[in-house]
């Protein structure tokens, strides 16, 4: 009776074992280029802006006040752009999930 009691406290690790083996564990790399696969646009969103700010930057350090004005006005434009993808991601993916699951 107390040999049935200590694996009645320890099936969660069988279930534990048996939901690791149903589930693909991926690295960083797979997980960054399927979500580039899922939504293209952000990482490009992403890259803009990472751009227009490091740019930016380099017109500040050289007193350049104008086009460092126009990069850091380009930068929250890309940022802007780079967040609808990511909503407009969210807003999408379940209807494409939904017609995966229905083939």
């Amino acid at each position: 009776m107390a040999n049935d009691n200590k694996l009645d406290e320890l099936d969660w690790i069988h279930i534990r074992e048996e939901l690791d083996g149903d589930y693909k564990t991926e690295t960083i790399y797979e997980k960054a280029v399927r979500k580039t696969r899922e939504n293209p646009l952000v990482p490009i969103g992403t890259f803009a802006t990472t751009l227009a700010l490091t740019y930016g930057l380099y017109n500040f350090y050289h007193g350049r006040r104008q086009m460092q004005q126009y990069m850091m006005r380009a930068r929250v434009g890309a940022q802007a752009f780079t967040i609808i993808c990511i909503v407009a991601g969210f807003i999408l993916m379940p209807k494409k999930q939904n017609k995966q699951n229905n083939k």
